[in-house]
């Protein structure tokens, strides 16, 4: 270290944000080197350090280009500068990782192999050619892999695989594009792919097993060869194992259904390219963006007539869910051999290793447990997966993403509050389960963990939640659903100590969550939650919910709801729809006449017991819900009367009625005037003119297509109104709920608001169904304790019980 030069400056800086794992250091190593200046560079455990020295205005110029020029997964949130004495600093260096007391830094989410190392995959001449784990700084494994913070090589999955000579030097050249790359390897060093029999699987002759244990391009071989004659093979990803066939093979996929025991809910296809996803679906601009980004999510999109895919990839649904492929395996598996003959697949099914409502299987031993009966063969590697992370869901609406579960590509990236308050465990609801915990202003939403009806998921959450709080640290407060039975609150009491857990609302939830993804936390909205059951403050079945939510956000009023109607037997009936269309017929006065559907569907014994359980009140919550309503229409309209799982009347009734043809007639009045929704002064929405009026129209012989999209239409036009008569002073209109992941329902509520001067809030970050819960539980939990504090003015303590129409905050 010389003296410092004359009028030489020494700054440092400290970066928060998404700056470990996505090649931070390196690029400032790299322009810090550029500009001449010394000092150094490092990570801890809440963010990259950094001093630079040199001339005034050199330093100036570093900090413009830090912020401008940073790796394209770089998130930089801030930049804390401070000014130090020059030491005469010599070259600039990375320091090594150190441990800081505090807050931990944002870790990165899993990433699409890039382009780079694309080209080096299929490059003979490169030394990584066809190395099924090429990786760099700007693309590969992170969140799924890592097992502490800093984030460095010892601290993930590949600390076990020892670099070799080349890869360490590639490691440490300022030069190089895998500089300080953590998960570096080749194939002299890195981890193996194997092909492997599944010897539990049904039986075969010995021949079936003759590639066992191959390995490298061998192994991909196999795994193709395999596909090709009809086999299901494990595939072990980023996060995961997936189960993988031919997707035209009908046998296969009707087997596949089998040992899932997965009755009727699509799966994805892995697709080579654009072009070929082309062959399957429509694709637009936007979507087809969505598709190559880094995130690689499946994509719903619009099945193209006579796609070579068998039926039972979807059944009755005129969406598939597309995917691109995201790791070298992937590339490798859709692509020739060289020298070999194996068939090579342009698409294959692709979709989670596990029975259904059982957790994504990721470790070894869940693998030598549970593939054996679900699979023929495994193509397996070496490097663990610390973190499940199961594939995100998006539909692209008006040229947006719209998060249908949010998962791998998007998890763990946080979300900004906009407020700063105490550390917050959110658990979650039952279904589409994810937690949330928030870190100062920040919210961190786990990775999809599923729906919370086994064991299995119960203890995937538990070990889910222990690992995001290791590294962010432990909760202060932990908030729940309202619902007394979910498991998800029965946990929050068990991990909130000697503090009960904050209840919230489950439609409160909903909007605060639509606020808080929007930045908008504190900002008066009125919330439209439809969706299936939530439990309402007055004991009742909530789903049709119009919320009023002031400036305080922790508290609500329930300006509007759907009318209620009974809800025989609870889950007996959301696994019916028939039920409900006899209910909402009943109470629309409809009477029981054998040409409805709903009846042609069901047999005398049936109806006999729901009437008698109507005419008792035994067993028959209210419910308010649109999600049950969809059911009731979908039923009545012969589309399915009773479901495999959930959601499956109403994307089916969303379908149909995406298939209408007559819109409106010169006018503009529908070809069928289906009458709407009754909207009372005291905030009822009566769907009795609706349903007589669907049912009128088939006993005139109008098309079920056209009376489901004029169900679509009446309700948007509802929400419409309903939002001029309840709130007529407020002009920014949250959507939110399951029932919102509807698009046509969603286009047309939104279109019709914005024509009548309203802003529109619509989900772009966490799903609208409960897969973004936990985030709005989180977000009410914190502006309820920011209340509580002294001299806020707000409530030293809260309550939930309040009437219908009256204001409940959280509990």
């Amino acid at each position: 270290m010389s003296a410092p030069a004359a009028g030489a400056l020494r700054r440092r800086a400290v970066v928060t944000g998404v700056v470990q794992g996505v090649g931070f250091r390196p690029f400032v190593h790299r322009l810090a080197t550029a500009l001449e200046l010394g000092g150094l560079v490092g990570n801890d455990s809440a963010a990259v350090f950094l001093e630079v020295e040199g001339p005034p205005a050199a330093l100036d110029e570093f900090d413009r280009r830090l912020r401008t020029e940073a790796p394209p997964l770089a998130r930089i949130e801030s930049v804390h500068w401070t000014d130090l004495r020059a030491t005469g600093a010599g070259a600039f260096r990375i320091d090594g990782s150190r441990a800081s007391g505090g807050a931990a830094t944002t870790v990165p989410p899993d990433v699409a192999t890039c382009a780079a190392c694309l080209r080096e995959l299929f490059d003979p001449a490169d030394r990584r050619y066809r190395h099924p784990f090429v990786t760099c700084t700007d693309c590969g494994p992170r969140f799924t892999i890592i097992r502490g913070l800093p984030y460095d090589r010892p601290a993930t999955t590949m600390a076990g695989f020892a670099m070799c000579e080349r890869c360490a030097a590639e490691y440490a050249d300022p030069a190089d594009r895998r500089f300080h790359a953590q998960p570096v390897a080749c194939p002299d060093c890195g981890p193996v792919l194997t092909y492997r029999c599944a010897h539990g699987g049904p039986a075969g002759d010995a021949g079936r097993c003759a590639e066992d244990g191959r390995t490298g391009d061998a192994a991909i071989a196999a795994a193709q060869r395999a596909l090709a004659a009809g086999r299901i093979v494990a595939v072990k990803g980023i996060g995961g194992y997936h189960l993988a066939c031919a997707a035209d093979d009908a046998v296969a996929v009707a087997e596949l259904r089998r040992r899932k025991a997965r009755t009727g809910k699509p799966f994805a296809l892995l697709v080579r390219d654009v072009d070929t996803a082309r062959r399957y679906a429509r694709i637009s601009p936007d979507e087809a963006a969505v598709l190559g980004s880094a995130q690689r999510p499946v994509v719903l999109l619009e099945r193209r007539p006579g796609a070579p895919v068998a039926e039972q990839v979807a059944p009755a649904n005129p969406l598939l869910g597309l995917l691109l492929p995201y790791t070298p395996v992937h590339h490798l598996l859709l692509a020739p051999v060289p020298g070999d003959p194996a068939p090579v697949p342009d698409a294959i099914v692709l979709t989670s290793a596990n029975l259904s409502d059982e957790p994504l299987c990721h470790t070894d031993a869940d693998a030598r447990d549970r593939l054996p009966g679900l699979c023929d063969a495994v193509l397996d590697h070496d490097r663990p997966i610390e973190v499940p992370c199961d594939d995100s869901v998006v539909r692209v609406v008006d040229g947006e993403e719209l998060p249908i579960r949010r998962s791998r590509g998007y998890a763990p990236l946080p979300i900004d509050l906009g407020v700063t308050g105490p550390r917050v465990l959110a658990v979650g609801g039952e279904l589409k389960n994810t937690f949330c915990l928030t870190d100062g202003r920040h919210a961190f939403c786990s990775a999809h963990v599923g729906d919370m009806g086994s064991l299995e998921t119960t203890l995937a959450f538990d070990r889910a939640v222990e690992r995001l709080t290791a590294l962010r640290g432990r909760p202060e407060r932990v908030v729940a659903d309202l619902h007394p039975g979910y498991l998800t609150r029965g946990r929050a009491e068990r991990l909130a100590g000697d503090r009960p857990p904050d209840l919230v609302q489950h439609h409160h939830a909903h909007v605060l969550a639509l606020l808080a993804e929007h930045g908008r936390l504190g900002s008066p909205v009125v919330g439209v939650a439809f969706d299936g059951t939530g439990h309402g403050t007055d004991g009742t079945v909530w789903g049709g919910e119009i919320l009023l939510v002031g400036a305080d956000g922790h508290r609500f009023t329930r300006a509007g709801h759907l009318a209620p109607v009974p809800l025989p037997g609870g889950d007996a009936a959301v696994r019916n729809p028939w039920r409900m269309a006899l209910v909402h017929a009943r109470a629309a006065g409809v009477a029981r006449t054998a040409d409805l559907a709903p009846v042609r569907a069901t047999s005398a014994a049936e109806r006999a017991a729901l009437e008698s359980q109507l005419d008792s009140g035994v067993g028959c919550v209210p419910t308010s819900s649109v999600g049950r309503l969809f059911d009731a229409v979908a039923s009545l309209l012969d589309v399915r009367h009773r479901i495999a799982f959930e959601g499956q009347a109403a994307i089916e009734l969303e379908a149909l009625a995406a298939t209408a043809t007559s819109g409106a007639a010169p006018g503009g009045r529908s070809r069928w005037p289906v009458p709407g929704f009754g909207v009372g002064p005291d905030g009822v929405l009566d769907p009795g003119p609706v349903i007589r009026g669907i049912v009128a129209g088939l006993r005139h012989g109008i098309r079920p297509a056209e009376l489901a999209a004029a169900f679509h239409r009446a309700l948007a036009d509802a929400v419409v109104r309903a939002v001029a008569v309840l709130a007529p002073g407020r002009r920014t209109v949250g959507l939110t709920g399951g029932v919102f992941a509807n698009v046509l329902l969603l286009r047309e509520t939104r279109r019709r608001l914005q024509a009548a001067g309203h802003e529109v809030l619509t989900h772009r970050v966490v799903p609208p169904n409960d897969g973004g819960l936990a985030l709005g539980q989180a977000a009410t939990a914190v502006l309820t304790a920011l209340a509580e504090r002294p001299g806020s003015g707000g409530p030293s303590a809260v309550h939930h019980h309040a009437r219908p129409g009256g204001s409940s905050p959280c509990a």
